[in-house]
């Protein structure tokens, strides 16, 4: 791949597109990439927060046994076959009776790559609010409710930072627009936009086994990196071709997400933003010494693409990845 490709390959994952998986460059040690399947070995839930000109929050009352009469947000766990986008729409309407449409991805959450939960902004398109007529299995009702007054009691607290970040987000937003790109992928992995800055130069850290590329990092499910998070799988490339004792590495968050769910590919991959420095610069003007052959240095020299980076990482405009 040429330098005017990995370029074009760049400025796609810096636009919130999604590039094809075609190979990981890292993964756990004695594991091979593990397929994933949803409902066996990796479970994806969906989270959608509205708010209307009022300041109210959308709530479902719950129905299940063990929360039945609290309150949450409208949510659930993906089915085989779905997109993300198709299973916060089910699960919206079947909680809520609401159609709707995403507005943008908020967060990505994770307890490791075997649970990952998507938390959308969202916008009602149609249908009947759900009363307590409608009650089913699903839900009880649906209801908006003041966001400063929200009913009790909750099903869980963890909803409350989803709504104000929600309503920050509303007010001045921190990253672009961001929607799942329908790609297939049978792993769960990261695509890294690992970066090396010194003053006004960026540097990328590109894969050099066969075509030049923006390395692929599967995420493993072995104990250890189930603990760490999927995080884990980032460090563990970095140490492939770094010597990271001396360096800071940080994931700043998410460019994009990719997935497609259809023919049995549950996988998704994370495009990730990740900052490697030295933790005593000093006057080191050149990035860290890559070890082996597997990968290099790319000097970013278009313009544009500087300037797309640098503000990228001085204004954090990424979806951010908790654990």
């Amino acid at each position: 791949m040429a330098s005017e490709d990995l370029a074009g390959a760049l400025a796609a994952v810096l636009g919130g597109q999604g590039l094809r998986v075609q190979n990981c460059d890292s993964g756990p040690a004695g594991e091979p990439p593990a397929p994933v399947r949803l409902r066996k070995n990796v479970c994806y839930v969906v989270l959608a927060v509205f708010l209307n000109e009022q300041d109210e929050v959308l709530l479902i009352q719950e129905a299940k046994r063990e929360c039945r009469g609290s309150w949450y947000l409208p949510a659930g766990r993906m089915e085989p076959g779905e997109t993300i986008v198709e299973a916060l729409q089910r699960e919206v309407k079947e909680e809520a009776g609401l159609h709707c449409e995403p507005v943008t991805l908020l967060l990505v959450e994770e307890r490791g790559p075997s649970w990952i939960r998507f938390v959308f902004l969202a916008r009602p398109t149609g249908g009947i609010l759900k009363t307590s007529k409608e009650a089913d299995a699903e839900s009880l009702q649906a209801a908006w409710y003041p966001r400063i007054s929200l009913p009790t009691p909750l099903r869980a607290h963890d909803i409350l930072h989803l709504v104000e970040l929600a309503a920050r987000y509303r007010q001045q937003a921190r990253h672009p627009l961001i929607l799942p790109q329908e790609l297939p992928c049978s792993v769960v992995c990261q695509r890294l936009v690992a970066t090396f800055t010194n003053v006004q130069t960026v540097w990328v850290l590109v894969g050099t086994v066969g075509m030049p590329h923006l390395p692929i990092t599967a995420c493993g499910f072995t104990p250890m990196e189930q603990r760490g998070g999927i995080k884990v799988a980032v460090l563990r490339l970095l140490q492939e071709c770094l010597t990271l004792h001396n360096l800071a590495v940080e994931t700043k968050g998410l460019l994009g997400l990719q997935h497609l769910g259809k023919e049995h590919t549950d996988g998704i991959c994370l495009n990730v933003l990740v900052t490697v420095a030295f933790r005593n610069p000093g006057i080191q003007d050149e990035p860290p010494k890559v070890l082996g052959e597997n990968y290099s240095w790319w000097k970013v020299m278009e313009g544009d693409l500087q300037t797309q980076l640098l503000q990228k990482l001085q204004e954090s405009s990424v979806v951010p990845l908790n654990r």
